[in-house]
């Protein structure tokens, strides 16, 4: 299991509020669960995040008033912390981990949001290694580059900063029934974060902030998923799409490179073996809202028969209940 891009794995996958944990139900099913942070994400090592120096001017606006007596400086390592390459060779060094620990040829990959970034360009170059792959919202720029930026490291600064008005705020726009979140979740979901950035929730306002890593990406986009029909042909996906999701699926703006589209990448595997499935009533953050017990059922179907129903091909939807149709 493999988080996106600002809430680290534990909050993600392995919630500890309720029966949220999508991590407890999978090994409740009788699967072995791994979970893990890349780099400069939850707790996996942080390098160059420790310094509050090393956020935008932007971010360093949020550090108030902790730490006490910080004032505006330079980055001391101006550039981005993470590239493509980079995460997707951490990814294989915790596949191989799995296949040795647990004796098995293969991994079937569970992916929220940005983690596309890295399991599908993964899955692609690796096939022999995962044994299905589920995509939640996956992130997909389908007319994304294919190059990597030069030189190397790019510049920037190694991390941005999140605030838990902002978790809250980008969460409300895609609520649309007063049922769709069960009160408390926004406390539970930022308590969960904060327990995984031991740094970040000394700095700024009392609820504390949340690190999120920076990082560069390439060659995830139509050919890629197209490549070679490895993706819905040695490699089953499934895809599942909330129907509120703003954050996976945009309005196109003027660069290609951030216009997101789930259907486009199901449209862009050219294997069979693929099916998409739309969460009615669900947003991007679909693991903490009522109907994340639906997620854990589907997800268990699908690793245990990559079928959705019996089906390995097509588009359906599935309503708050669970029922799956076929899409209209």
């Amino acid at each position: 299991m493999l988080h996106g891009r600002s809430a680290p794995v534990l909050a993600g996958f392995d919630l500890q509020y309720k029966t949220y944990s999508w991590a407890e139900a999978l090994a409740q099913a009788g699967y072995d669960v791994f979970m893990m942070d890349l780099q400069g994400s939850g707790r996996s090592p942080r390098p160059e995040m420790g310094s509050p120096c090393n956020l935008s001017k932007t971010d360093q606006e949020l550090l108030t008033p902790r730490p006490p007596g910080f004032t505006p400086c330079s980055p001391s390592y101006p550039f981005q912390l993470n590239n493509s390459d980079s995460d997707q060779a951490e990814l294989h060094t915790v596949v191989e981990y799995i296949k040795q620990e647990c004796k098995v040829p293969k991994v079937a990959f569970v992916g929220w949001s940005a983690a596309a970034f890295t399991m599908g360009p993964y899955a692609v170059q690796h096939p022999e290694n995962v044994e299905s792959m589920f995509l939640l919202a996956p992130i997909f720029p389908p007319q994304a580059t294919s190059s990597p930026p030069s030189p190397l490291p790019s510049s920037g600064v190694p991390m941005s900063l999140g605030t838990r008005y902002g978790l809250e705020k980008a969460w409300n726009l895609e609520l649309r029934s007063p049922d769709q979140r069960e009160p408390g979740m926004v406390e539970a979901v930022w308590a969960a974060h904060m327990d995984s950035d031991p740094v970040g929730r000394t700095w700024g306002p009392p609820e504390g902030l949340n690190r999120i890593r920076s990082f560069v990406r390439w060659g995830w986009n139509e050919t890629t998923a197209g490549q070679s029909g490895v993706l819905g042909g040695d490699v089953p996906v499934l895809i599942v799409d909330g129907e509120h999701d703003r954050t996976a699926n945009t309005t196109p703006p003027s660069s290609t490179e951030f216009t997101f589209s789930v259907r486009a990448l199901y449209d862009a595997i050219t294997g069979p073996h693929k099916v998409m499935v739309r969460a009615l009533g669900a947003s991007h953050q679909m693991p903490w809202e009522q109907q994340h017990q639906n997620l854990h059922n589907l997800s268990t179907q699908w690793i245990k028969d990559r079928q959705v129903g019996g089906e390995t091909t097509g588009v359906f939807v599935m309503d708050k209940n669970g029922v799956i149709s076929p899409a209209p």
